[in-house]
């Protein structure tokens, strides 16, 4: 936002040169990770986390490029992107910002009427790519949907034979979370912002945060009047990846401020 207010386009950064062979064999044979490997296997989320991590700390931008590739390698989306955001001078944003399953998202947002990028930064900001996610509140699968909710879009779009079985099924997963976030778009007529908090925190709580406001708002302004830390954060975030991934899959990002909209009691 403030870079559109001065003027200045919204570009990625130039993508840094791949890791070398040498770069990769060293970072291949790092026993943190193989820990990893082995803790991710059995389902052991902290400890895979951590022992991943570790070994991250004082590496330089190179090293932890080649961890990140490593890791996409392997099929650790999660930690991929973990890794990649932690680079200060090299960048690579496809490494932060990756787009897996990218003809289902594009089939299944199409048919919910949304845009792929969206689907993407929700997803990302969701469950970093893990497919078998799940959450304290039961949430399950790549965009993270809960069992009663996934029931409800279901009979909406007519998905016949559908079972709580399906939920970490990737086609499924997609097409139910992108149906249920063209539903609550169009239930706040078009906002992203508000459609983004009613994903988070379910939609009856920004509808009632609408209500209290006395006029008009820039979308951003409500964003930062969220009551909820975790909602709040989780706007502007998910607002912020759908540009990266505009820009990433279309080559362009629209402007910010007008996907942020005005938010009216």
């Amino acid at each position: 936002l403030a870079d559109e207010e001065l003027g200045q386009p919204v570009t990625l950064p130039p993508t840094a040169v791949a890791p070398t062979p040498a770069e990769m064999r060293e970072v291949a044979g790092i026993k943190g990770f193989e820990r990893a490997r082995k803790f991710q296997a059995m389902n052991m989320t902290l400890e895979y986390n951590r022992e991943w991590n570790f070994p991250l700390r004082g590496m330089n931008d190179r090293q932890l490029l080649a961890a990140a590739e490593y890791a996409r390698r392997i099929g650790f989306l999660d930690r991929m992107i973990n890794t990649s955001e932690r680079t200060k001078s090299e960048f690579n944003f496809r490494q932060r910002f990756p787009t897996p399953y990218l003809s289902i998202v594009q089939d299944k947002s199409a048919e919910a009427g949304i845009t792929p990028a969206w689907a993407y930064g929700i997803t990302r900001q969701e469950s970093r790519f893990v497919q078998h996610a799940k959450s304290s509140a039961n949430a399950n699968g790549l965009m993270q949907i809960i069992p009663e909710t996934a029931r409800i879009v279901a009979r909406k779009i007519g998905m016949t034979g559908f079972t709580l079985n399906q939920l970490n099924q990737i086609d499924v997963n997609i097409r139910l979370g992108t149906a249920y976030l063209g539903q609550t778009r169009d239930q706040f007529n078009g906002s992203l912002p508000l459609a983004s908090a009613g994903y988070n925190a379910g939609p009856g709580r920004p509808a009632q945060w609408r209500r209290t406001l006395t006029g008009s708002v820039d979308g951003a302004v409500f964003a930062e009047t969220i009551p909820f830390s975790e909602t709040r954060d989780y706007v502007k975030k998910t607002m912020a990846n759908t540009i990266y991934y505009e820009l990433i899959l279309n080559g362009r990002a629209p402007s910010l401020t007008q996907m942020m909209g005005t938010v009216s009691p």
